[in-house]
């Protein structure tokens, strides 16, 4: 029987994929996994039970990951499982952004109580929410993950302009671009050229503060800079004095902070991006699955502190080795019975499926140097 707490309200449609040798709770001891959505487990105590942390969404902010690598506990993440949520949002931002919508409806709200007059009063005050059109304009794209791509290809079918950039394009997301997008090979060649920029990076120190005044000032004048991704990755600051002066049209950001609630041109929104039922499904049945492959299979899938590493089983025993540093000969040659082996590095930690065929080498892999957990399967 395994344990797994929930930190948030988690989707049964994940949960139920567990099965019957599963207790999930919100109140189990002892738990083998937790699966989470935006709770915060940085100043969580963090049992000796616990294998796998499962985040239901992409970014994994509020899981102190080093902290985990380094007690040998997996944290998984969902990428693309709310890629849609969030581009439909995204879309919706990039309207905002232009048509003086959100600022028309409040308006509109004042002349509550006009009677008949209030037909004529609209059409007398409508000039002051002017907006342009998207088609036709340059979007530019930081960041084409499975977030990414959706929008840049969506843009493109509304008949927008698209260019991008990302350091990290694999082959394989690049396949998945509409042939008319093109990716530039740094930031400035993207801002520079854009009526409108939208971020989907994560938030890492090389990526703090982003959009920054120096970055702004490259930008076109009338510039609309939409956030969807993390709060940090645009300088509250930074974006503010450009509204006032003139050079940012807009912002709109998923990301309320004191900063930017209620200042003029910003558009702020409580965090919206996943917020679709079919998006809380999707993250939490990938988290589930995540979570059952890897404590019954030792299969990692979408760690984001560990190398993903999976094999087909070929043993009658399989060792599940988390270490730090250069081990992989070292486990290899402290296990008897040996059958297979599969293993990979990411940074400093690495991760080797073993099969045998006998469990009698679990001590010698234990003492191998710089291994910080070994589980037998």
């Amino acid at each position: 029987m395994y344990n797994v707490l929930t930190l948030n309200k988690i989707s049964p449609n994940g949960t139920s994929r567990l099965g019957a040798d599963y207790n999930v709770g919100d109140a189990v001891e002892n738990p083998a996994a937790v699966l989470v959505r935006s709770a915060s487990m940085h100043d969580m105590e963090l049992p000796e039970s616990l294998l796998a942390i499962a985040r239901c969404g992409a970014g994994t902010n509020n899981i102190p990951k080093d902290v985990c690598a380094d007690k040998g506990i997996v944290v998984f993440n969902t990428p693309g499982a709310n890629a849609n949520a969030v581009k439909e949002l995204v879309l919706a931002g990039l309207f905002l952004s232009s048509r003086k919508v959100v600022e028309g409806i409040e308006w509109a709200k004042t002349l509550k109580g006009n009677g008949d007059a209030v037909g004529k009063m609209a059409e007398k005050g409508k000039g002051q929410f002017v907006g342009p059109e998207i088609l036709g304009k340059t979007l530019g794209v930081i960041g084409l993950g499975a977030i990414g791509i959706l929008v840049a290809n969506a843009a493109v079918a509304l008949g927008m302009k698209v260019i991008g950039y990302d350091p990290f394009l694999s082959v394989n997301n690049a396949l998945k671009l509409d042939p008319s997008i093109k990716v530039y090979p740094t930031v400035d060649d993207v801002i520079t050229q854009s009526d409108y920029v939208t971020v989907h990076v994560p938030l890492l120190p090389d990526t703090k503060d982003l959009i920054d005044a120096e970055a702004i000032a490259k930008m076109k004048d009338g510039v609309r800079i939409l956030n969807y991704s993390r709060d940090g990755l645009v300088n509250a600051q930074a974006v503010l004095d450009g509204i006032k002066s003139g050079k940012v049209a807009k912002y709109v950001t998923d990301f309320s902070t004191d900063e930017v609630l209620a200042e003029d041109g910003v558009i702020c929104m409580p965090h919206l991006g996943a917020s679709t039922p079919e998006s809380e499904d999707n993250c939490a049945v990938m988290a589930a699955d995540q979570v059952k492959e890897y404590l019954e299979n030792g299969n990692i899938i979408n760690s984001v502190n560990f190398p993903n590493v999976t094999m087909a089983k070929s043993g009658a025993v399989r060792y599940c080795v988390l270490f730090k540093g250069d081990a992989v000969k070292a486990i290899t040659a402290a296990v008897s019975g040996l059958k297979a082996v599969e293993a990979k590095t990411r940074g400093d930690y690495g991760y080797a499926i073993v099969d045998a065929d006998d469990d009698a080498s679990k001590a010698a892999l234990e003492a191998v140097e710089g291994v910080i957990k070994v589980r037998v399967i």
